[in-house]
């Protein structure tokens, strides 16, 4: 199939950056995923991500398996992921029943927590979720790193330099005690 616009794998001399914008419900995220070039490089480099579904619409819910399955198609496997039921405060036209939700993030290795934009109910809260995981992976990955051994076999992460401390009690012992001679 010839590309209109030349082979997208060749050398890439410039990045731009293009956003979307228009009203909800319009196909913004429909363009996008049409335009495959664009969808891995959404992607990469992603640490977290949160699948937000609408509380109210059983479609949306019932979507998310196949945007799991993207994301975890073009992602990093350490992703940290949290499945997020949005409008919370329209409780009274749920359609997504706590307890499915619950279960496909379980089965899935998921966060999950129920949102709410409008009255900003655990919105700081699934972020601070997100971001917590991130750290602790990130600071684990850095721990391992760290842990290399040095030509003794030793650790060089418990290799540490003496301080010697003006008037502490290694100071003396140096200068061969306190008063001179």
């Amino acid at each position: 199939m010839s590309n209109l616009y030349g082979d997208f794998n060749q050398k890439i001399d410039y990045v731009f950056k293009v956003v979307l914008i228009g009203d909800s419900a319009v196909g913004k995220s429909q363009l996008l995923a049409r335009y495959r070039a664009v969808t891995s490089a959404y992607y990469r480099g992603a640490v977290g991500a949160m699948l937000v579904y609408d509380m109210t619409k059983r479609q949306s819910f019932d979507h998310m398996a196949r945007w799991l399955e993207e994301l975890r198609g073009h992602a990093d496997k350490n992703i940290v992921i949290m499945l997020i039921g949005n409008k919370s405060d329209l409780g009274s036209l749920r359609a997504v029943p706590t307890e499915d939700a619950q279960e496909f993030a379980e089965r899935e290795n998921l966060f999950f927590m129920e949102t709410s934009a409008l009255e900003a109910t655990n919105v700081e809260t699934a972020f601070l979720t997100v971001l917590t995981d991130i750290y602790k992976i990130i600071s684990k990955k850095t721990l391992t790193a760290n842990t290399d051994t040095d030509s003794t076999g030793s650790s060089t992460l418990l290799k540490g330099t003496k301080i010697i401390v003006p008037g502490g009690p290694d100071s003396a012992a140096q200068k061969g005690g306190c008063c001179g001679s």
